[in-house]
């Protein structure tokens, strides 16, 4: 028994320094994973090869989490610009990428799109990608497309990118034929971290110090100058400090803490208390009224000296930020010069010491704004969304959380939200705040804000991300129809007037929105003056203003959902709302397009007089067809779907260039019928996939090419089937080749004698106007060159059937009866 608890003692000592090892050798693996400067790669995809038809997107959603310190995109593509061709190509054609925080980018919303935001590609240039806060950056794809940012530059959350071949009010319309350059890439994209939540910057190797914050109402703030009116209203009040009482640090040497607002504020206060130098030399009195301690503060990444949100001497006085944003602010303080106290001497070791303080003010429950008088009520998702069928995701109508206004219903009242303490905030009028909360996932909505009245609205709105707008803060505003955000991106007005306010805010960011609603008349309420309001998060922008449909997709992610419209062969824009082809020049396409088939009549009358009564069929069907299917095209009328008369136009064409082949070849029905079969299969394969591209026209040609050579083979195999043996073998050599000669000389004869050559170049010459038409078909000029390929492929058509001589059947119909001829005089008998 003790050597069998030996053994075991023994085997478990053995099993304890193997899991010693294994842990030992997966801590320094985790270390090697972690890097050089203590980063670890949050998420890596690749994204693999796709193609980019003309006027195609893509969006791309980038988590960046708010530990992470880096992120990298390599793209490859096969777009080949120089910087010199990028003002030559048409926007149209232009492929592009753009940059857009917090929702999908949408450059065809600027009609004009400025070089503020599609500029050219370099190393250096996207430092200005810092201004996507405000909008989106857009810039021309290159074949090889790198970028690195940092956290110093952008701020965590989402960063969505879009690529487009193609922008423009053209990219939306429904268009009869969408041909151009398509363009393939692929793409890697890599999210560094970092390991340690006390280390920030790019590459994780600066300390940054958070501040530990407490709710108090009785803690005496540094240089506190509320008066006691104020403070009576200001009771939420969040006090945050450094862990350590006193932090002291070095001429020129930054510190940088961390203060996270996790709701909505009316005030961020930073104050520096007890400044003063540490390390003065003897006999020296420090003197800290003349110390300089800068502080740079920066919502969402770390602020330095030439980028930053707010600074100030805060040795001087205390930083005050009015409405601050909703997330994490950066704030360094920095000592500057601070030997000239000490009378310039210099010491090494000297060093400013102070202790860091801030403090957050929010308004008691249901404020909001200047001195906590206006009222504020939270938006969220009305009853009516709820029972409403078919809505789309995230589609919702936002009601206020009050006893005020029917559930049942998309509108509340306004005047019933206010109350008369609003009107105690000074001279600017009353204000009514609201909140909300746009989900994640829904950036590719469009927030829809309107304001209706009686008589008139007088009601100033305005619109904030992240925190409290206000007559100098804000991000979209409408005052009247003269001052507003109309111009700004993402911002649409619709048909306001005085007695409607009616904007939508296109691929609205995820988080939190403010609105603050400002009253014009201070002195009282009218009993007249009833305005309502409502708030929807919608799909499509004013429905696509009913010139086309709203459709949605999603990211390649899965988890953005964004809508689009696609607009009727008329209209254009991110909205349907811009006429491309006018009333008459839609009347004048529609003519253009159906009545050019009727060149069809050519040769289907030729056919018919010939007796030709397949190929008859299939000019007649193609012309009747072709017109069928542009009346629906165009939008005129429809007597199938667009799909079934979209195969069959061009099914129909493409026979109707083979068989006007197969037809100048003199074979049998019986062979004619089975290569009218088989070129039947091939032209369907071709008009059911990629019947549009310009290859086709080749192709036909081809096709119809060899079938007029398998005819000639044929008619020529069957005529000389029955001597062929004969003359090889009672020929000798000289006389053979001497026969080959005289027979490629009838065959000549033949063949010139077979067709009316003016007739050959005629419909020659048609058939390349009719390829050259083809060619030159883009989706602006597409109803007049396509009209020209109806009358000149019909013509050629009609040509060729007229260059087929009259000889041909007469030979066709003696042969028989010559030789039935000899054969009956040769049975006569010959004896007497």
């Amino acid at each position: 028994m003790a050597s069998n608890s030996i053994l075991g003692s023994s085997s478990y000592l053995i099993l304890g320094l193997f899991v010693l090892f294994l842990c030992l050798f997966g801590h320094c693996y985790s270390l090697g994973e972690l890097g050089r400067f203590n980063t670890f790669t949050v998420s890596s995809f690749s994204y693999p090869p796709t193609t980019l038809k003309p006027f195609e997107l893509r969006y791309i959603r980038v988590e960046l989490p708010p530990w992470f310190s880096s992120m990298s995109i390599a793209m490859i593509s096969d777009v080949d610009l120089g910087n010199e061709s990028i003002g030559k190509i048409p926007k149209s054609r232009l492929p592009i990428i753009c940059f857009r925080d917090g929702s999908p980018p949408l450059p065809d919303v600027n009609t004009s799109i400025s070089d503020s935001v599609l500029v050219a590609f370099s190393d250096s240039s996207l430092e200005g990608i810092q201004a996507l806060e405000n909008g989106e950056q857009c810039y021309p794809m290159k074949k090889n497309f790198t970028v690195n940012l940092t956290n110093e530059q952008i701020s965590p959350g989402v960063l969505y990118l879009g690529l487009f071949n193609g922008i423009g009010s053209t990219r939306t319309q429904s268009k009869m034929i969408n041909r151009g350059p398509a363009y393939y890439f692929s793409a890697n994209i890599s999210v560094e971290g970092c390991s340690t939540s006390s280390m920030w910057g790019q590459y994780c190797n600066q300390t940054i110090n958070p501040l530990f914050c407490t709710p108090s109402s009785g803690y005496n703030f540094a240089q506190e100058d509320v008066s006691k009116a104020k403070l009576s209203r200001l009771v939420n009040n969040v006090y945050c400090q450094n862990s350590l009482e006193t932090s002291c640090h070095g001429d020129g040497e930054p510190k940088v803490y961390t203060l996270d607002i996790m709701g909505v504020a009316e005030e961020l206060n930073i104050a520096a208390m007890d400044v003063r130098l540490n390390g003065t030399p003897s006999n020296t009195t420090s003197n800290s009224s003349g110390i300089d301690l800068l502080c740079f503060a920066r919502h969402g990444a770390i602020p330095s000296a030439t980028l930053h949100d707010y600074s100030i001497n805060i040795s001087k006085a205390p930083l005050v930020i009015r409405s601050p944003k909703v997330g994490r602010w950066y704030i360094t303080l920095i000592p500057v010069n601070p030997s000239k106290d000490l009378g310039g001497v210099q010491d090494a070791n000297m060093s400013v010491c102070y202790s860091m303080e801030s403090k957050v003010v929010e308004c008691p429950l249901g404020k909001a704004g200047l001195n906590c008088t206006g009222e504020k009520y939270i938006l969220q998702v009305g009853l009516l969304t709820v029972l409403r069928k078919g809505s789309a995701p995230f589609e919702s109508y936002y009601l206020p959380v009050s006893g005020n206004g029917s559930s049942d219903s998309a509108n509340f009242p306004l005047e019933l939200l206010l109350t008369n303490s609003s009107y105690g905030g000074g001279q600017d009028g009353p204000w009514i705040y609201f909140i909300l909360d746009i989900p994640r996932g829904a950036a590719g909505g469009n927030l829809h804000i309107r304001l209706t009245a009686d008589v008139k609205v007088r009601y100033e709105i305005y619109a904030r991300f992240g925190g409290w707008p206000s007559l100098d803060s804000w991000d979209y505003y409408y005052a009247n129809k003269t001052r507003n955000s109309e111009g700004s991106m993402f911002f649409k007005l619709y048909n306001s007037s005085e007695e409607k306010i009616d904007f939508y805010i296109l691929y609205i960011k995820e988080g939190t929105w403010t609105f603050a609603l400002r009253y014009l008349n201070a002195t009282g309420i009218a009993p007249r003056d009833q305005t309502t309001m409502s708030v929807s998060l919608e799909r499509c922008p004013k429905r696509c203003s009913f010139h086309g449909e709203c459709k949605l997709a999603l990211d390649t992610s899965g988890l953005t959902s964004y809508s689009y419209c696609s607009c009727d062969r008329n209209h254009g824009g991110f909205d349907c709302s811009i006429e491309i082809v006018s009333h008459k020049g839609h009347i004048w396409q529609s003519i253009s397009l159906i009545g050019s088939n009727a060149a069809a009549v050519l040769p289907a009358f030729w056919a018919l007089r010939q007796k030709a009564l397949a190929e008859w069929v299939v000019y007649t069907s193609s012309g009747i067809s072709s017109g069928l299917y542009h009346a629906c095209d165009v939008g005129t009328w429809c007597a199938l779907s667009f799909n079934v008369l979209q195969f069959l136009d061009f099914w129909l064409s493409f026979m109707a260039v083979v068989s006007t082949f197969v037809y100048l070849s003199t074979i049998s029905e019986v062979h004619k019928r089975a290569i009218h079969t088989a070129v039947a299969i091939l032209t369907a394969l071709m008009a059911i996939t990629k019947a549009t591209r310009s290859a086709n026209v080749i192709l036909v040609i081809a096709i119809g090419t060899l079938g007029l050579l398998i005819g000639w083979v044929i008619e020529y195999s069957t005529k000389h089937r029955s001597n062929s043996f004969s003359l090889g073998f009672c020929l000798n050599y000289l006389d053979r080749w001497q026969a080959i000669r005289e027979g490629l000389n009838n065959l000549v004869k033949k063949i010139i004698r077979r067709f009316h050559w003016g007739f050959i170049l005629a419909g020659s010459a048609a058939l390349a106007m009719a390829a050259v038409s083809w060619k030159l078909e883009t989706s602006e000029s597409y109803w007049i060159w396509h009209s020209i390929w109806h009358v000149t492929i019909y013509t050629s058509s009609f040509f060729f059937l007229c260059s087929k001589a009259n000889t041909v059947n007469n030979e066709n119909e003696r042969s028989p009866d010559g030789s039935y001829e000899l054969t009956r005089q040769d049975s006569i008998p010959r004896g007497e």
